[in-house]
């Protein structure tokens, strides 16, 4: 019986330009800086049902980035 050896093809790393990652990382960037005002500055301005949706909507992630709530 004969064995035979079967080449396995090595992943090569494909390199991006800075250039095509600049729009999904500011687009990014700015989104987080969105959520960042709604979970640490808004306290219910922006209010859908009565005042206080959007503060209920992000209470918890207040508490965990450590933003006073209360």
């Amino acid at each position: 019986m004969t064995t035979h050896a079967v080449a396995t093809p090595v992943p090569v790393p494909v390199s991006i330009p800075v250039r095509q990652i600049l729009p999904y990382a500011l687009f990014v960037g700015i989104i987080s800086l969105i959520a960042l005002y709604f979970v640490g500055a808004e306290q219910g301005a922006l209010a859908v049902f009565d005042g206080t949706y959007v503060h209920e909507l992000v209470h918890d992630a207040r508490h965990l980035l450590g933003f006073p709530c209360h």
